[in-house]
């Protein structure tokens, strides 16, 4: 008998194929408490667990006993309860590697578009307000041969930083938990303290997990001790800075201008105060939202659920150790 697993989030159909070939699926919306009670039989006797989005936690895992692996489609896992699932020796899989350059890809879009006030000039033309040629009113910044730093040197900080170095001959600063040997050697990425990082880069790019030491990471502090010509992107995960101290300082000016795309509540409400302020791009969490990307996360998930049932797990785990 084939093991019982929950889908939720739809698939590609070949990759539906490929799961309904390996597993017995039943297919939900979602995995709140409402979907559960509704298909309580099923979570109950459910080993795998394959979507994104919605929260993995005590409650849910209580009415799953018989779960052995969780396969988020996502790198971030912020969502899943870690040490509910060691407790429970319930695999945690994810798909980190996929959506690098594409991440990476999006991160530089919001660097140049925040510099350049791209989308801000699209609606001025676009208004018929291009009357004459454009004045300092309608300058941006550059952005070759600037000084970028990054937060968070993983494999999303290395790509951005080799389109930064390579394509536009920026300086590379890091704040990361190690060296990266690579990023020196490759890009002459240069290791500092988050204070240093903040007060000499003129761009500063966010690609941290959420966690308990990451959250308001960046608030009113952090802020004050960038440049006021600074321009701060944020690709990671919205809770890493306080959107409200991020306000304010895009406001009085001690901030030039912000790239986001996450934000603390998502989606982010229609009336938040950020999306009034021109001197903010704002995307809906696209950093891997394209066709092929999403495609190469969905693979992913599929054959990480696979594999952990199979007993096969060699990559793209969490929580490894479990499995001694």
């Amino acid at each position: 008998m084939k093991p019982a697993v929950i889908l939720y989030k739809s698939l590609p159909d070949d990759l539906r194929a490929k799961l309904d070939d390996h597993f017995s699926v039943t297919e939900v919306k979602d995995v709140s408490p409402e979907t559960v009670k509704q298909h309580a039989e099923q979570f109950a006797s459910a080993q795998g667990l394959l979507g994104s989005g919605g929260k993995v936690d005590d409650e849910l895992l209580a009415a799953m006993p018989a779960l052995r692996a969780c396969s988020t489609v996502s790198v971030g896992y912020d969502n899943f309860d870690v040490d509910a699932l060691n407790q429970r020796h319930v695999l945690l899989m994810h798909t980190p590697t996929v959506l690098t350059e594409t991440v990476a890809d999006t991160m530089m879009a919001l660097v140049l578009s925040t510099a350049r006030r791209v989308p801000e000039l699209d609606k001025w033309v676009k208004a018929g307000q291009w009357q004459k040629s454009v004045g300092p009113a309608e300058f941006g910044i550059d952005v070759h041969h600037k000084t970028l730093g990054i937060l968070g040197m993983g494999r999303i900080g290395l790509a951005l930083a080799q389109r930064a170095h390579f394509g536009f001959g920026m300086n590379i600063l890091y704040n990361a938990r190690r060296q990266h040997e690579e990023a020196e050697s490759r890009f002459g990425a240069r290791a500092c303290d988050l204070e240093t990082l903040l007060k000499e880069s003129d761009f500063v790019c966010i690609s941290l997990p959420l966690t308990e030491q990451t959250h308001h990471m960046i608030g009113a502090a952090q802020l004050k001790l960038m440049k006021p010509s600074a321009i701060l992107i944020n690709a990671g995960r919205g809770p890493v800075v306080d959107e409200q101290a991020l306000t304010a300082a895009l406001k009085d000016g001690t901030l030039h201008a912000a790239g986001l795309d996450v934000f603390e509540v998502e989606p982010v409400p229609a009336d938040a105060e950020i999306l009034t302020l021109p001197n903010v791009v704002a995307l809906p969490h696209i950093g891997s939202a394209t066709h092929e990307t999403r495609y190469g996360m969905a693979r992913d998930a599929v054959d990480n659920l696979i594999a952990a049932l199979n007993g096969k797990v060699d990559k793209n785990c969490v929580n490894p150790q479990i499995q001694a």
